[in-house]
């Protein structure tokens, strides 16, 4: 189905219930992308305030304006993204189905209440336990936008993000960054990560981050959303 008419009112709901939007920051994957600046150029005006996942996901790409043509991805039509009109049949919630449905635990030859179906069904739980216990557990990872504060406007901003980029962890993926104006000519760092929650928290990015006090003042979190 995709999205249709987004300035409308009903279109605008279909966007805020989009289930990728409810939970994370944009119309595909972890990073902005083409995608988002084609969702974001069939908007009109700001969804209203009771749309809170739209309005959200509207104001942070908003915030990539100036940037969106060099944003990755290939711009398609408007319908080609949101919600589709089945059920999701890529990824791994289909090999996981497909795991599940190669298993026939009733088939045609348990029907009748005989030694030989009883062993039948037995093998085929067996087989069915078996699979549901190699698939991987899930990881839980966050996407976080933090805003870097310098001392002034005299402060080295490429030697700032050089210094909090160096920072490396298992479960920290540095993303997309640039600079933000905060007033009389002093720019903060805003930059994104993708962490996984149980490795990394914000608290260590924190402290790392302000233990380069020659160029940090301090760091926020601007934005935080479970993946």
């Amino acid at each position: 189905m995709g999205f249709r008419d987004l300035k409308t009112p009903a279109g605008l709901q279909v966007l805020n219930d989009y289930w990728h939007l409810a939970d994370k920051s944009y119309i595909e994957g972890y990073l902005p992308s083409q995608a988002d600046v084609a969702v974001f150029e069939a908007i009109s005006d700001p969804p209203p305030a009771d749309l809170c996942h739209a309005l959200r996901w509207f104001n942070h790409i908003k915030s990539y304006e100036k940037e969106k043509v060099s944003l990755p991805g290939v711009k398609k039509s408007l319908g080609k993204y949101g919600p589709a009109s089945v059920a999701d049949t890529t990824g791994s919630g289909a090999a996981d189905a497909k795991d599940d449905d190669d298993i026939d635990l009733f088939g045609s030859d348990v029907e009748e209440e005989s030694e030989d179906a009883k062993r039948l069904l037995e093998e085929r739980l067996a087989q069915y336990e078996s699979k549901k216990a190699k698939k991987p557990a899930v990881v839980a990872k966050s996407s976080i936008l933090l805003d870097v504060k310098p001392w002034d406007d005299e402060t080295d901003m490429t030697k700032l993000e050089e210094c909090v980029q160096s920072i490396q962890a298992d479960g920290l993926v540095w993303g997309s960054s640039k600079l933000v104006p905060v007033g009389y000519g002093v720019k903060k760092l805003q930059i994104q990560c993708v962490v996984e929650d149980d490795k990394v928290g914000t608290d260590m990015l924190e402290e790392q981050i302000t233990a380069f006090e020659d160029y940090v003042q301090s760091m926020d979190v601007a934005a935080f959303n479970k993946i």
